[in-house]
Protein backbone atom coordinates (compact mmCIF):
# COMPACT_ATOMS: atom_id res chain seq x y z
CA UNK A 1 0.00 0.00 0.00
CA UNK A 2 1.06 3.27 -0.98
CA UNK A 3 0.14 6.24 0.91
CA UNK A 4 0.33 10.31 0.35
CA UNK A 5 0.51 12.07 2.87
CA UNK A 6 -0.65 15.79 2.61
CA UNK A 7 -0.17 18.67 5.30
CA UNK A 8 -1.98 21.57 3.70
CA UNK A 9 -1.95 25.43 3.35
CA UNK A 10 -2.13 28.04 1.44
CA UNK A 11 1.43 29.42 0.93
CA UNK A 12 3.73 26.24 1.66
CA UNK A 13 1.69 22.68 1.66
CA UNK A 14 3.58 19.05 2.92
CA UNK A 15 3.68 16.15 0.97
CA UNK A 16 4.58 12.70 1.72
CA UNK A 17 4.76 9.47 0.48
CA UNK A 18 4.96 6.08 2.14
CA UNK A 19 4.95 2.37 1.19
CA UNK A 20 3.78 -0.14 3.20
CA UNK A 21 6.46 -3.20 2.84
CA UNK A 22 4.50 -5.94 4.41
CA UNK A 23 0.95 -5.16 2.22
CA UNK A 24 -0.63 -3.44 5.32
CA UNK A 25 -0.41 -7.22 7.27
CA UNK A 26 0.09 -7.25 10.47
CA UNK A 27 3.28 -6.24 12.53
CA UNK A 28 4.66 -3.30 13.94
CA UNK A 29 5.85 0.34 12.10
CA UNK A 30 9.59 -0.29 12.16
CA UNK A 31 11.20 -1.93 9.30
CA UNK A 32 7.66 -2.75 7.81
CA UNK A 33 7.44 1.38 5.78
CA UNK A 34 9.98 3.46 3.78
CA UNK A 35 9.80 7.09 2.94
CA UNK A 36 9.17 7.39 -0.60
CA UNK A 37 9.19 10.92 -1.27
CA UNK A 38 8.99 13.83 0.84
CA UNK A 39 9.11 17.56 0.86
CA UNK A 40 7.36 20.97 0.35
CA UNK A 41 5.35 22.73 -1.87
CA UNK A 42 5.59 26.10 -1.73
CA UNK A 43 3.02 28.72 -3.44
CA UNK A 44 4.15 32.22 -2.69
CA UNK A 45 2.45 34.93 -1.72
CA UNK A 46 0.64 36.10 -4.59
CA UNK A 47 -3.43 36.20 -5.00
CA UNK A 48 -5.05 33.09 -3.11
CA UNK A 49 -6.71 31.84 -6.68
CA UNK A 50 -3.41 31.89 -7.84
CA UNK A 51 -1.88 29.63 -5.17
CA UNK A 52 -5.01 27.29 -5.23
CA UNK A 53 -4.31 26.71 -8.94
CA UNK A 54 -0.39 25.77 -8.09
CA UNK A 55 -1.39 23.72 -5.30
CA UNK A 56 -3.88 21.77 -8.00
CA UNK A 57 -1.05 21.48 -10.29
CA UNK A 58 1.77 19.95 -8.15
CA UNK A 59 -0.68 18.13 -5.96
CA UNK A 60 -2.36 15.99 -9.25
CA UNK A 61 1.68 15.97 -10.90
CA UNK A 62 2.62 14.23 -7.59
CA UNK A 63 -0.30 11.76 -7.74
CA UNK A 64 0.18 11.26 -11.21
CA UNK A 65 4.38 10.38 -10.77
CA UNK A 66 3.91 7.97 -7.23
CA UNK A 67 0.60 6.75 -7.76
CA UNK A 68 -0.53 6.18 -4.43
CA UNK A 69 -3.50 4.04 -3.31
CA UNK A 70 -4.84 6.37 -0.82
CA UNK A 71 -4.70 9.91 0.43
CA UNK A 72 -4.48 11.15 3.68
CA UNK A 73 -4.93 14.45 5.12
CA UNK A 74 -4.34 16.00 8.30
CA UNK A 75 -7.35 18.16 9.70
CA UNK A 76 -7.82 21.76 10.49
CA UNK A 77 -6.91 22.44 14.21
CA UNK A 78 -10.37 24.60 15.24
CA UNK A 79 -8.49 27.29 17.16
CA UNK A 80 -7.02 28.85 14.36
CA UNK A 81 -8.77 32.22 13.85
CA UNK A 82 -11.57 31.81 11.59
CA UNK A 83 -9.85 34.09 8.84
CA UNK A 84 -7.15 32.04 8.64
CA UNK A 85 -9.23 28.55 8.81
CA UNK A 86 -11.27 29.83 5.93
CA UNK A 87 -7.62 29.96 4.33
CA UNK A 88 -7.02 26.36 4.98
CA UNK A 89 -10.45 25.34 4.37
CA UNK A 90 -9.63 26.48 0.56
CA UNK A 91 -6.02 24.60 0.22
CA UNK A 92 -7.76 21.78 1.89
CA UNK A 93 -10.49 21.61 -0.84
CA UNK A 94 -8.15 21.60 -3.40
CA UNK A 95 -6.30 18.89 -1.85
CA UNK A 96 -9.62 17.12 -1.82
CA UNK A 97 -10.18 17.70 -5.37
CA UNK A 98 -7.03 16.12 -6.35
CA UNK A 99 -7.52 12.79 -3.93
CA UNK A 100 -11.01 12.70 -5.66
CA UNK A 101 -10.24 13.18 -9.51
CA UNK A 102 -7.84 10.45 -9.23
CA UNK A 103 -10.57 8.38 -7.84
CA UNK A 104 -8.52 7.65 -4.81
CA UNK A 105 -9.93 7.09 -0.64
CA UNK A 106 -9.22 9.75 1.16
CA UNK A 107 -9.09 9.69 5.03
CA UNK A 108 -8.85 13.08 7.35
CA UNK A 109 -7.30 13.42 10.99
CA UNK A 110 -7.34 15.94 13.30
CA UNK A 111 -4.02 17.07 14.19
CA UNK A 112 -4.03 15.72 17.82
CA UNK A 113 -5.31 12.13 16.41
CA UNK A 114 -1.73 12.60 14.41
CA UNK A 115 0.49 13.47 16.97
CA UNK A 116 -1.00 11.01 19.56
CA UNK A 117 -0.46 7.96 16.88
CA UNK A 118 3.19 8.84 16.89
CA UNK A 119 4.05 10.45 20.52
CA UNK A 120 1.23 9.62 22.62
CA UNK A 121 0.60 13.45 23.00
CA UNK A 122 -1.87 15.21 21.05
CA UNK A 123 -0.20 18.57 22.02
CA UNK A 124 3.38 17.31 20.74
CA UNK A 125 5.57 20.10 19.17
CA UNK A 126 6.27 19.97 15.84
CA UNK A 127 9.78 19.18 16.34
CA UNK A 128 8.73 15.82 18.85
CA UNK A 129 6.23 14.84 15.65
CA UNK A 130 9.35 15.51 13.75
CA UNK A 131 11.69 13.09 15.52
CA UNK A 132 9.05 10.16 15.67
CA UNK A 133 8.48 10.24 11.98
CA UNK A 134 12.51 9.72 11.65
CA UNK A 135 12.54 7.11 13.71
CA UNK A 136 9.84 5.06 12.67
CA UNK A 137 10.54 5.38 8.72
CA UNK A 138 14.77 5.49 9.83
CA UNK A 139 15.40 9.42 8.23
CA UNK A 140 18.56 10.54 9.17
CA UNK A 141 17.90 14.01 7.40
CA UNK A 142 16.28 16.73 9.08
CA UNK A 143 12.55 17.24 7.79
CA UNK A 144 11.23 20.44 7.18
CA UNK A 145 8.21 21.14 9.46
CA UNK A 146 5.52 20.82 6.90
CA UNK A 147 6.74 17.64 4.98
CA UNK A 148 7.28 15.81 8.72
CA UNK A 149 3.73 16.76 9.40
CA UNK A 150 2.95 15.54 6.06
CA UNK A 151 4.54 12.12 6.63
CA UNK A 152 2.97 11.46 10.04
CA UNK A 153 -0.59 12.22 8.38
CA UNK A 154 0.68 8.99 6.07
CA UNK A 155 1.99 6.60 8.92
CA UNK A 156 -1.20 8.11 11.09
CA UNK A 157 -3.20 6.15 8.49
CA UNK A 158 -0.91 3.28 8.36
CA UNK A 159 -1.00 2.30 11.61
CA UNK A 160 -4.45 3.02 11.97
CA UNK A 161 -5.05 0.60 9.04
CA UNK A 162 -2.89 -2.11 10.62
CA UNK A 163 -5.27 -1.82 13.75
CA UNK A 164 -8.92 -2.12 12.57
CA UNK A 165 -10.98 -4.10 14.95
CA UNK A 166 -12.28 -7.55 13.79
CA UNK A 167 -16.18 -8.76 13.11
CA UNK A 168 -18.17 -7.55 16.41
CA UNK A 169 -15.56 -5.22 17.42
CA UNK A 170 -13.32 -7.68 18.82
CA UNK A 171 -9.87 -6.89 19.02
CA UNK A 172 -7.87 -8.19 15.29
CA UNK A 173 -5.64 -11.18 16.36
CA UNK A 174 -2.56 -8.57 15.54
CA UNK A 175 -3.94 -6.26 18.39
CA UNK A 176 -4.26 -9.20 20.57
CA UNK A 177 -0.68 -10.10 20.00
CA UNK A 178 0.57 -7.13 20.39
CA UNK A 179 -0.57 -6.77 23.91
CA UNK A 180 0.69 -9.67 24.54
CA UNK A 181 4.33 -8.77 23.64
CA UNK A 182 6.74 -8.73 26.05
CA UNK A 183 7.86 -5.03 26.74
CA UNK A 184 11.61 -5.65 25.96
CA UNK A 185 10.25 -7.44 22.52
CA UNK A 186 8.44 -4.79 21.19
CA UNK A 187 9.75 -2.11 19.15
CA UNK A 188 8.96 1.77 20.42
CA UNK A 189 6.64 1.63 17.90
CA UNK A 190 4.82 -0.96 18.79
CA UNK A 191 4.98 0.20 22.46
CA UNK A 192 3.24 3.62 21.65
CA UNK A 193 0.31 2.22 19.72
CA UNK A 194 -0.06 -0.62 22.38
CA UNK A 195 -0.43 2.68 25.24
CA UNK A 196 -2.79 4.25 22.42
CA UNK A 197 -4.97 1.26 22.48
CA UNK A 198 -5.30 0.44 26.00
CA UNK A 199 -8.89 -0.18 26.75
CA UNK A 200 -9.90 -0.36 23.67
Amino acid sequence: MRILGIDPGSRVTGFGIIDSLDGGAAGGLNGRCRAVATGTLRLGDGPLPGRLLALHQSLCALIAEHQPGVVAIEGIFTKFAPKSALTLGHARGVALLCAAQADLPIYEYPPATVKRSLTQQGAATKGTVARAVGMVLGLKLQLAPDAADALAVAVCHLSRSRLQLGPRGAPSAWLRALAKAPPQRQTRANALLAAALKGR
